[in-house]
């Protein structure tokens, strides 16, 4: 994937924070453009998964692997 995708997913994984409504987040970030597939993508690599919480709401929440990939985002790139 190019760095516009993986952009857009660090977008997305900083977005969903500690959690959203699934409703929210693909009301926010589906798109028929299959040429920036961002949630497709980050399902793809297994950086959100989806959830109910207590209430039966269907919550998208970060997995290890999507924490770990936005800690490696936010980090500045050494300087040359």
């Amino acid at each position: 994937m190019g760095d516009a995708v993986d952009a857009l997913v660090s977008d997305l994984l900083d977005w969903i924070g500690s959690g959203r409504p699934y409703a929210e987040v693909m009301d926010a970030w589906r798109t028929s453009c299959p040429r920036l597939p961002v949630w497709e993508e980050a399902n793809l690599r297994g950086y959100v998964h989806c959830r109910r919480d207590a209430r039966g709401v269907q919550q998208v929440l970060l997995t290890e692997e999507g924490e770990r990939h936005l800690q490696q985002a936010r980090r500045p790139e050494p300087a040359r």
